[in-house]
C-alpha cells in the first residue's frame, strides 16, 4: 500500500515532469528528498504494482503506430490464466477485467477482458489479435478508434496540507 510520501511522489508527477538536464533531481527538490530517493520509490511502486506504468503518453498515430482497444469474453474459470497469457505480449497494455453494461440483453456478449493493443504500424493489429486467439482459442474484438478525447482525469491522492513536502 503506498504511503503518504508515495501519494505525494506520484500526485506531484501526475500531469508533468520536468523536460531539464536531471528531472528526477528536479522532483525530489520539489518534495525535500534526494534523487536517488525518487528513482528508488519509483521502482519500488512499479515492482509492487502500485503503478502499472511510468512514462509519456503518445500520440501514436503520429509517429505511424496504433492503438487499438480490444475485449474478449473469457469464461470465469479461464480468466486469469487467458489475462496471464494476454499479458505476456509486448504489444498489449492495460488488461483489464470489465462486466457488461448489459450482460442480460438478447445475443449479449459478456465482454468480461479489455485491453489496448499497440503497434508500430496499423498492419501489426491483425497479427497481434490473430496470435492472441491462437494461444487463446477465444475470440477478440477490436474497436478502433474513430475520434479522439482528451480527457485529463486527475484524481486527488491527498488532502488538505498532505501537499506539504516532507
Amino acid at each position: 500500500m503506498p504511503t503518504p510520501d508515495d501519494l505525494r511522489l506520484i500526485d506531484r508527477l501526475h500531469g508533468g515532469f520536468p523536460l531539464c538536464d536531471r528531472p528526477f533531481a528536479a522532483v525530489a527538490a520539489d518534495l525535500g528528498c534526494s534523487e536517488d530517493a525518487v528513482i528508488d520509490r519509483l521502482r519500488r511502486l512499479l515492482a509492487n504494482g502500485d503503478l502499472t506504468r511510468f512514462g509519456p503518453l503518445f500520440q501514436i498515430e503520429r509517429a505511424g503506430g496504433r492503438f487499438v482497444l480490444a475485449a474478449m469474453a473469457v469464461p470465469e474459470e479461464r480468466f486469469e490464466t487467458v489475462a496471464a497469457q494476454v499479458g505476456t505480449l509486448s504489444e498489449v497494455a492495460h488488461n483489464y477485467r470489465r462486466e457488461s453494461a448489459h450482460p442480460n440483453q438478447p445475443g449479449a456478449t459478456t465482454l468480461n477482458m479489455w485491453f489496448v493493443i499497440a503497434v508500430e504500424r496499423p498492419d501489426q493489429v491483425e497479427r497481434v489479435t490473430e496470435q492472441i486467439e491462437a494461444m487463446t482459442k477465444l475470440p477478440v474484438y477490436t474497436f478502433p478508434k474513430k475520434r479522439e478525447f482528451f480527457v485529463e482525469l486527475r484524481l486527488p491522492l491527498l488532502t488538505g496540507g498532505d501537499h506539504a513536502p516532507q
